[in-house]
């Protein structure tokens, strides 16, 4: 991502679940360690400028399918209160039932109350997590991605959806497939991102990829529960506007 253009903030989303998404700004994930992950730079310290850009992005949810995903550069810990505030009015008037945030794994005994939060006002909340694979060895000496379980149950416990990194160096047919099955067995919903270079140390794997194409995409691409992002801007938010 480019620290100079504006990426597209809002979208729809018109397959398998229907929803609208906006990709807000917060004061950034807390982790930052992640190899492969440069989505730490969408952020700001300026609670007020970050609020006036979120505001802009929440006007324009219009309800359509009583579904709403908020993503940002962190978890929804790292978002101003104002801006919480502000969705929690914006599901109300535009008659949204369900809403989906993203979390670190750092965060999780902080799940109950927001979900409580939201709860109380008769809206569901569901959390993502991006746990990239679950081989953990892999995941915490390659990836470092920051979580302290080999457990997808006890992952489970808190998220109900969960991210997969596929098409990195090191990876096989059998354990993208693994790492997805796992997912679905635990999870709601599989998000598969195919990894996009970006500053990071960690490269896509051409030849992963191409693996991934011909052997699990034709598997998973009509499940109706698994979302495949071949690009990151798939769901039409991220890169730049004049893109």
């Amino acid at each position: 991502m480019s620290e100079n253009l504006e990426p597209i903030r809002y979208s729809m989303i018109t397959e398998k679940n229907p929803r609208e998404i906006v990709m807000l700004r917060g004061s950034g994930c807390v982790w930052k360690r992640c190899r492969f992950c440069d989505y730490h730079l969408d952020k700001s310290p300026d609670k007020e400028a970050n609020f006036l850009l979120n505001r802009t992005q929440l006007l324009q949810v219009t309800g359509l399918y009583h579904k709403l995903e908020v993503i940002n550069s962190g978890s929804f810990v790292d978002l101003d209160e104002d801006t919480i505030s502000l969705i929690e009015e914006v599901c109300l008037k535009k008659d949204i039932s369900e809403i989906h945030f993203e979390c670190h794994w750092m965060h999780r005994k902080e799940i109950p109350a927001f979900r409580k939060r939201f709860a109380d006002k008769g809206i569901t909340l569901k959390l993502k997590i991006g746990v990239e694979t679950f081989d953990s060895l892999f995941r915490e000496s390659y990836l470092s991605k920051g979580i302290d379980t080999d457990s997808p149950a006890e992952i489970a416990q808190y998220f109900d959806e969960v991210c997969l990194l596929q098409g990195i160096p090191g990876q096989t047919v059998e354990s993208m497939r693994q790492d997805i099955e796992t997912g679905l067995q635990f999870f709601e919903r599989v998000c598969v991102n195919i990894m996009v270079e970006n500053r990071m140390p960690i490269k896509p794997d051409p030849q992963v990829i191409a693996l991934f194409q011909k052997y699990l995409y034709p598997d998973y691409i009509n499940n109706p529960r698994v979302d495949i992002l071949m690009e990151n801007t798939d769901f039409g938010v991220g890169g730049t506007a004049n893109a």
